[in-house]
């Protein structure tokens, strides 16, 4: 009689334990020990991007997060240089504009004292001819995603070990992700008309 009960008591509690689902996502296995998968996220997908993907798709995906995190930390600092009254001499255009007579961020661009459209669209072709001609992997020599040496600097690259090169991509990596969500906050706040510590009145 005892046993029976007991054995009552285990199936009632065993109906009302957590299902064993038994299936790890196929991206977690795959990409859990990739750069970039630490403390304290660990491999963090939550829109499920990578659910099923290549290694190919992976790479591509980490490329464009670290280019993207390069132009951010040049932004972001580029923000504080210029909010800090910093500004190239001479004129910017043949009216002879100077430099510091336009606003700080995106009112550069966008608004009434933004700079002339010819000007932005010289930016744009200048970002354009970086993007496929000079900031690209053209001799096919990559080492790992965002690698774009093409065959330059070996030298100081090589004199680290393995283990340190994977240290000192990691920091660029999360340094671009610190910087992609600081120009972000820059951005907003400067529409918000924000006080920023170091920065100023946006």
């Amino acid at each position: 009689m005892k046993t029976a009960l007991i054995a009552s008591f285990a199936a009632t509690a065993a109906a009302f334990a957590p299902v064993q689902n038994g299936k790890v996502s196929t991206a977690l296995k795959a990409f859990e020990s990739e750069l970039g998968a630490q403390p304290p996220l660990g491999f963090f997908d939550p829109l499920g991007i990578l659910d099923g993907a290549s290694q190919e798709r992976f790479d591509r995906l980490r490329y464009v997060e670290i280019k993207h995190g390069r132009i951010a930390q040049l932004a972001f600092l580029g923000q504080i240089w210029a909010r800090g009254g910093n500004r190239l001499d001479g004129p910017i255009d043949y009216a002879g504009d100077s430099f510091g007579s336009y606003p700080n961020g995106l009112a550069a661009l966008f608004g009434p004292e933004a700079i002339p459209k010819l000007g932005l669209a010289q930016i744009i072709l200048f970002i354009g001819i970086l993007e496929t001609c000079v900031m690209t992997d053209w001799t096919e020599s990559a080492e790992f995603p965002g690698d774009l040496r093409n065959g330059t600097f070996q030298g100081a690259w090589d004199q680290w070990s393995d283990q340190q090169k994977l240290q000192k991509r990691a920091v660029e990596l999360n340094n671009g992700r610190a910087a992609m969500m600081g120009i972000l906050g820059l951005m907003v706040h400067e529409q918000l008309g924000s006080w920023v510590p170091i920065v100023g009145q946006l």
